[in-house]
This record gives structure tokens, C-alpha cells and sequence, in this order.
């Protein structure tokens, strides 16, 4: 086969690359279909309409599935013992019920015969319902792109974390006035690790904002309002990862978020959560994703904050190309992959801004149709401002030579504090700056030939499809147990929220899972032959 791309990449190796990662996801995508999880089933809970929490802050949703799980276990789902009693018990409503379980008043079996289809009926109804409101959300997003217009590319990625709801909201809309097209609200220290999904609007988070259904909401409804008043559409990111991974992609869903970071190993690498639960809520999040139309945003920069970014380059590359399997599996089309890198080379290695150039070009030949999300330095800020202002500038040149689709701000007071308005102002005016400078300057970027930028990638190509042969024999969970990525070790069995995995049992029930498995608009994609 002949060369491709400004990169001369051969096409066959390309191609084993990506039968390679397909072939190491295979074993992870059975293990999420034939396991279910505490926060899946509460996910479901959730998209069926439930909401809210008692007095101390406990949400319904998770009174309801202990309860199911203490009575009658997870491993056939909440759906058939909840609707059961929804139809049998003398409760009104699914609230009614989690404040019966709440108080140790309600009782769950595991229906049969006709009582199992009744309240398989119910919960179907009762998903279909959570899954239409996200698609009536899905098709205002349509209608404000079509009404208030789409930014051109790159897009500018901004983050706005306060912990006050409040105080992120004026932020968050002046940022937009100022040229950001993706507000991201970070998640306030910590929130990966609880079992719950805090209630309400928040203004105590520390070093950034909870993800909660209301401030999904609060924020969302700022942005339009912004984005009619500039006549473009300002995007809106949140977090989902951790032990709540598909909660929130469902609220994200509801309340019509359009970015989630939602990467295959980050809370497994950098939050120690249990691989084996990641791996199965993260399934079913991508699936939400898929159906409300909502890009998702990878890790692989966190990567280069704990390895050496020259040495691991490959590592990044292994990662995208799992991230890209597990999405299409679960109906994610190739727009709707943020696949994430970074620019994190030392820099006073030799030839430092080549090897970016190289590594940042790669990733866009390899992955031509995806959203790509570049981050910007951190690692090597030194607390001086000015040096750093200069490697913020080469930073988002190297992104747009290389045609990256979104650019994530950097700041020049990176490591030094929370970065004020003045420096958000001062980095939005410098990737502004580039932007317009250099124009279409990525049609004119073409390496030389077998030159250094071209040598560089064939070489970090080369070594992941080494790295990928390694894990398919191996196994990814062996692979991750042994610091393959970001050089954290996180064994199978080990990390936070283990106890909350269930292996499915014959009749397994999930009315959101039955419905987006089947009508899924994007299903193409979802059960493509894996590469031999």
C-alpha cells in the first residue's frame, strides 16, 4: 500500500494498530455486558424520572438500589423487584418508595410469570420516557446550532470552577465574551470518589464545582442565554468518571451538557477507582453519550503529567485507540470522540517543539474525523509568567499548524494559584491572537519527507503497535495492573468500588440498556466485527 498523510504512514500499519486494540478491548466489552453496577442501576433509576434526596443529603436513587441489592441482590437489576412493587405495593410514586425503603418499610422480590411482564411493561415505560427527554434535548441543541450558529475550529476550551455555582456562572458567561467556545466546570476535589450524586445547587466545592443535576441546569440555561446574545453556540463540559460515572452521564444527558470527560483509565489510574467497575459504567455512560448526541473528552494528557512525555508518546497513542473501540462499541461516531493529548515536553529538551509538532500531527493523520482535544503545558511551569505565557503561545501554535480541534487555554500563572479573570482574559487574547495569525496555516504545514517530524511519528506509531501486541496477549487489565499507563499499577481487584460490581444473572433486566442497545441512533457502529 502506498504512504498517506503529510506523515508517509503506512496504511497497513495503521491498520494493525487498530485490529490490535479492538481485538485487547474484546475481553473488557464482555466483562461490560455480562456485569452490572450499583451506579448503572441508578443511573437507570434516574433516567426513569427519580430525583431528589432526604434530609441529610442521601439521594432516592440510592435508597432504592440498597434496598433492592440488601433484599433480592443487583444481579438480575433494580428494575423487575422496583416496578414490582410500584405495581403490587401502595406507593404512588418511585419516591414514595425510596422513602418506604428508607425508613426499612418496603419490601422487593423478584417477580415471575405474569407479575415479571407487568412490571417489565412499567419500567420499559418509565425508561422510554427518561430516554425521549433526552432526545427532546438532544434536538434543542440542533435547533440553537441551526438558530445561534457554530464557532469555527479550533474551538476554545475554557475551565470555570469557583465551587460556587453562583460565583461560576458570570464567570463562565464573560469568558464566552471573550472568545471561549467550551465552558468546562472542573468537579470540585474528591467528588470521583463518592457513591452518590450530591443534590441541589452547591457553593462549597473545593478547587472546583460539583456535578449536580441543578448546577447542570443553572449553567446550561447561562449559556444559552449567552450564546443567543453572541449568536453562537457556547458549549457547556462537565465531569463523568468515578463512582458515578453513569449517573451523571444520564443527568448530563437530561439536562443537555455537550462535552463530558469521559476517558477508559483516568479514574482508574489517578483516582484509584476498581478497573473492573470503571470499565462497566463506563459503557453504559458512552451509551447515554451516544444517544444525546454529547462528545466525549479522553485523558490520555494526564498521562504525560506522571511518565516522561518523549518516552511514553506511544502510550497516548495505545489509549486513543482503546478509547476509539470502547466508543464505537458502544454507538459513539467518530465526531463524538474528543480523543485528548497534550503538549508536555520538557522544554529544554533538543528539538522539543519538532517532537510536539510530530506527536500533535500524528494523532490528527490517525484519527482524521475526531474531535481532538489538545491540552496545553503544566508540567514543566516554573512560576515564571513570562516564560510560561511564551510556551502557552507555542502551544496553541502547534495546535493550529496541526489542525486540532479543540484548544484548551493554558494559563501563564499555571502552578502559582486558582488563575484569576485577568489571566483567563490575558490567555484567551493569546490563543486568540495565534488563531488569527496563523489562519489556515495547517494546509501549509507538510514535514518534509523522512525528515525529523515524519521519523518521529513512523517511530511512535511503530512503538505502539509493540505496546498493543504486548497487551492483547497479555490482557489490558494485566497491562494496567503493571503501570503500562501514566506508570500508576492498579491490579484488577484492587481500588474503590469493587463491592459495588455484579455479575449478571440469566433474565438480567435494564429497560435503558434493552432500548439504547436496540434503537441507538448511531448503532452502526455498535456491533461492528471486531478486526481479525
Amino acid at each position: 500500500m502506498a504512504p498517506q498523510g503529510k506523515l508517509d504512514l503506512d496504511p497497513e500499519v495503521v491498520r494493525r494498530a487498530r485490529a490490535l486494540a479492538a481485538r485487547a478491548a474484546e475481553p473488557v466489552i464482555t466483562m461490560a455486558r455480562t456485569h452490572t453496577t450499583v451506579s448503572v442501576e441508578r443511573a437507570l433509576l434516574r433516567i426513569a424520572g427519580l430525583a431528589g434526596a432526604d434530609a441529610e443529603g442521601r439521594p432516592w436513587v440510592n435508597h432504592l438500589a440498597d434496598a433492592v441489592r440488601d433484599q433480592v441482590g443487583l444481579e438480575h437489576g433494580v428494575a423487575l423487584p422496583v416496578w414490582d412493587a410500584l405495581l403490587t405495593g401502595p406507593y404512588g410514586t418511585p419516591e414514595d418508595l425510596a422513602r418506604a425503603a428508607a425508613g426499612g418499610r418496603a419490601q422487593f422480590r423478584l417477580p415471575a410469570g405474569a407479575d415479571a411482564r407487568e412490571a417489565k411493561e412499567a419500567a420499559r415505560a418509565a425508561a422510554r420516557a427518561g430516554i425521549a427527554r433526552i432526545d427532546r434535548r438532544r434536538a434543542e441543541r440542533d435547533r440553537m446550532l441551526a438558530a445561534a450558529g457554530d464557532p469555527p475550529k479550533p474551538w476554545i476550551y475554557l475551565i470555570v470552577a469557583t465551587g460556587d455555582i453562583h460565583e461560576d456562572i458570570p464567570q463562565a458567561q464573560a469568558a464566552a465574551r471573550e472568545g471561549a467556545d467550551v465552558v468546562a466546570v472542573i468537579r470540585s476535589t474528591g467528588q470521583s470518589l463518592l457513591d452518590f450524586v450530591p443534590e441541589g445547587a452547591t457553593r462549597e466545592g473545593y478547587a472546583g464545582t460539583y456535578a449536580t443535576q441543578e448546577n447542570f441546569r443553572l449553567m446550561r440555561a447561562a449559556l444559552d442565554e449567552v450564546s443567543r446574545e453572541l449568536g453562537r453556540y457556547v458549549r457547556l463540559t462537565n465531569y463523568a468518571s468515578g463512582l458515578c460515572m453513569p449517573e451523571i452521564a444520564a443527568l448530563a444527558g437530561l439536562e443537555r451538557l455537550d462535552m463530558m470527560l469521559n476517558d477508559c483509565m483516568y479514574g482508574i489510574i489517578f483516582r484509584d477507582i476498581n478497573p473492573r467497575r470503571t470499565f462497566i459504567d463506563q459503557r453504559f455512560s458512552r451509551q447515554v453519550h451516544a444517544r444525546a448526541g454529547i462528545t466525549i473528552n479522553t485523558g490520555e494528557d494526564n498521562y504525560l503529567t506522571t511518565a516522561d512525555a518523549v518516552d511514553a508518546a506511544h502510550t497516548v497513542i495505545v489509549s486513543q485507540l482503546l478509547n476509539e473501540r470502547f466508543g464505537h462499541e458502544a454507538g459513539l461516531t467518530d465526531a463524538q470522540l474528543g480523543l485528548g493529548h497534550a503538549f508536555e515536553i520538557d522544554p529544554a529538551v533538543p528539538e522539543s517543539f519538532r517532537l510536539e509538532l510530530a506527536h500533535a500531527q500524528l494523532v490528527r493523520e490517525l484519527f482524521p474525523d475526531a474531535t481532538l482535544k489538545y491540552m496545553p503545558p503544566t508540567k514543566h511551569m516554573t512560576g515564571n509568567i513570562f516564560a510560561g505565557y511564551l510556551l502557552d503561545a507555542f502551544f496553541n501554535l502547534a495546535g493550529v499548524m496541526t489542525g486540532q480541534s479543540i484548544i484548551l487555554i493554558g494559563m501563564m500563572t499555571e502552578g502559582i494559584h486558582t488563575p484569576w479573570l485577568s489571566d483567563r482574559d490575558l490567555a484567551l487574547e493569546n490563543v486568540r491572537y495565534v488563531r488569527d495569525a496563523a489562519g489556515g496555516l495547517a494546509e501549509d504545514f507538510v514535514p518534509r519527507p523522512g525528515g525529523f517530524v515524519a521519523e518521529r511519528a513512523n517511530r511512535v506509531l511503530g512503538e505502539s503497535v509493540e505496546l498493543l501486541e504486548r497487551i492483547e496477549r497479555d490482557g489490558l487489565l494485566n497491562a494496567i495492573a503493571a503501570g503500562t499507563f501514566g506508570v500508576t499499577r492498579r491490579p484488577p481487584d484492587g481500588g474503590k468500588g469493587l463491592d459495588g460490581v455484579a455479575a449478571r444473572a440469566g433474565g438480567y433486566f435494564n429497560p435503558a440498556i434493552e432500548i439504547l442497545d436496540d434503537e441507538d441512533p448511531h448503532a452502526a457502529h455498535a456491533h461492528e466485527e471486531v478486526p481479525a
